[in-house]
């Protein structure tokens, strides 16, 4: 193969100068450090994998650094090994959650019909699919965004996602017979909304975060209802706090459910669930 000929003497035709160069991975790391990202040099990884082309990394980078999320940068969150699809606009599954899904896999290990309600991204629900086979899987949430992204993530796993608050999205022929319940309902006071990270704050829709006045509005909403749903010996799980904990219990107790608090000291998880006599 001959040489290339020397480059023009003009500059500007150098063949060079328009082309963008990729960041290198210490540069990625260096500008998400400097933008407060503890776990810099994870995410650079994260990232530098995602981006197709120098342009595409400079703009991964840019979204990562103004405060995007790192799953909404990315467009996709782990959950339970399993990459669960997120967009703007719908809340990302956290980590703790996971307690939740073992734990409804620990109570009811062959269960035939599970419900994820308030399911966001459908991340609970694909989680309980892997988990147990191949369930009867139905999902519901209001918001219209977290819908169309569960029916993503859940297709594979025949799920059915619906739209509307809390039961009166699903079908009446699944009363009685509910094997798990999972309901990651919002448990945030109204009040400390403000006070959560910018990340959920800005970027997370309020209804999947704010939870009343006290941040248990949905939650007794979903014990009330939930025995009715329920199979006999079938279970509701909800994510809650340390501090509302007890308040929890006394909601899943008053609809006659027999109540338990389940806690992750690693995950800083808490999970009440109940279970129908």
């Amino acid at each position: 193969m001959s040489s290339p000929s020397p480059a023009p003497s003009s500059p500007s035709h150098a063949p060079s100068s328009s082309a963008p160069s990729a960041p290198s991975r210490d540069r990625v790391v260096a500008a998400l450090r400097a933008a407060g990202c503890v776990f810099a040099e994870d995410e650079a990884e994260l990232i530098l994998s995602a981006a197709r082309t120098p342009e595409e990394l400079a703009a991964l980078v840019d979204r990562r650094v103004t405060g995007l999320p790192l799953e909404l940068v990315l467009g996709w969150a782990e959950f339970r090994g399993l990459r669960i699809a997120v967009e703007p606009g719908v809340f990302v599954p956290r980590r703790r959650t996971e307690f939740l899904v073992a734990q409804a896999l620990a109570h009811a290990p062959g269960a035939g019909l599970v419900v994820d309600l308030c399911c966001g991204s459908g991340a609970v629900g694909a989680a309980l699919a892997a988990g147990l086979g191949r369930p009867e899987l139905h999902a519901a949430d209001v918001d219209p965004s977290a819908v169309r992204c569960a029916r993503g993530n859940l297709a594979a796993a025949g799920g059915r996602v619906h739209t509307g608050d809390l039961f009166d999205a699903l079908p009446r022929t699944l009363r009685g017979r509910v094997d798990i319940l999972a309901a990651n309902v919002p448990y945030v006071p109204t009040d400390e909304v403000a006070l959560l990270p910018a990340e959920a704050r800005d970027h997370e829709p309020l209804v999947a975060l704010d939870g009343g006045t006290d941040g248990l509005d949905v939650l007794r909403r979903v014990a009330a209802e939930a025995p009715g749903w329920l199979a006999p010996g079938g279970c509701v799980l909800v994510e809650t706090s340390e501090r509302q904990a007890p308040a929890a219990l006394d909601a899943f107790a008053r609809s006659g459910l027999t109540a338990r608090l389940a806690v992750s000291e690693e995950l800083y998880a808490h999970v009440v669930i109940g279970v129908r006599r």
